[in-house]
């Protein structure tokens, strides 16, 4: 595969998150958040089950390691911004969040010897300042939550440099339930300590719950994990920076929120950030 067909495919993740943001809102009017993430990756742990249940005779001791270890970032990342976001603004978390753009090629070039190009440097200045634009207001005060979604930031940066490390050692969709069954098991262990988990909920968070596991778990982390292998773990950052400039543009359509000019450059700025280490990077392109 060659990496433009790589970093498309996790555009394309990108794009599914982004979708799910307005869909999640909803459903959290009704359910606790923690239990949302456990009922979502237990369906997404399910469903990958029995779409490659061929494969799980398969399964070796690293596979069960290293997607364990690639689970418990990704539900420390969860776990601690839902921790965050009871003390912080949801516009700082989501900036705080996307810090893990700068992160990763730090995690990457300490701990994978792959120190970023030019252009994905220029790139992610770009990007973090558009986020900034996107998520940020004036007030910027330090809470204790957004120390917990500092530490969010960092296990997500860890789960994409995780990724990169063990994806192409192992069966990538093993990996993947393996991940998924991980934040699973954690996420439930998580909804029972802070929430009243429970089955009683409406159609619609159900269905939010399907949509999510299916579309925006099973799919995306499947996705990513498979084609991560032949992109860089800077790469997928910054792919993944355009998160909130998809989920502004679902809130636009479909919750119609209003994007002011300053949304508007941020999201901009994340976009010129993209084509910048793209074309500035492109010639390293094929695998």
């Amino acid at each position: 595969m060659k990496r433009w067909q790589a970093d498309l495919a996790l555009g394309f993740v990108a794009l599914i998150w982004g979708s799910t943001f307005v869909t999640v809102q909803n459903a959290l009017d009704a359910v606790g958040p923690l239990t949302f993430v456990a009922w979502r990756f237990i369906l997404a742990a399910v469903f990958m089950a029995i779409l490659f249940h061929r494969r799980l005779s398969r399964f070796t001791r690293r596979d069960v390691l290293a997607g364990g270890l690639i689970g418990v970032w990704l539900s420390m990342g969860y776990i601690f911004q839902t921790i965050g976001l009871q003390t912080t603004t949801t516009a700082k978390t989501g900036f705080i969040t996307g810090l893990s753009v700068v992160i990763v090629p730090v995690l990457a070039t300490l701990l994978l010897r792959k120190p970023p190009g030019r252009g994905p440097i220029m790139g992610i200045i770009a990007a973090t300042v558009g986020l900034g634009f996107l998520t940020l207001n004036t007030d910027l005060h330090i809470e204790t939550g957004d120390l917990w979604v500092m530490g969010c930031a960092f296990a997500f940066a860890l789960h994409i440099v995780s990724v990169s490390h063990f994806s192409p050692r192992s069966d990538p969709m093993l990996l993947s339930i393996v991940q998924i069954a991980t934040v699973a098991v954690l996420g439930t262990g998580a909804a029972f300590s802070f929430e009243t988990p429970t089955l009683d909920l409406p159609v619609e968070t159900w269905a939010a719950v399907a949509f999510t596991g299916v579309a925006a778990t099973a799919l995306a982390f499947g996705l990513q994990v498979y084609v991560q292998r032949f992109t860089t773990p800077t790469h997928t950052a910054l792919l993944f920076s355009l998160e909130p400039v998809f989920a502004a543009f679902f809130g636009w359509w479909w919750a119609h929120e209003k994007l002011g000019p300053k949304e508007l450059i941020g999201c901009g700025l994340i976009l010129v950030g993209m084509i910048i280490a793209e074309l500035r990077d492109g010639h390293k392109g094929e695998t």
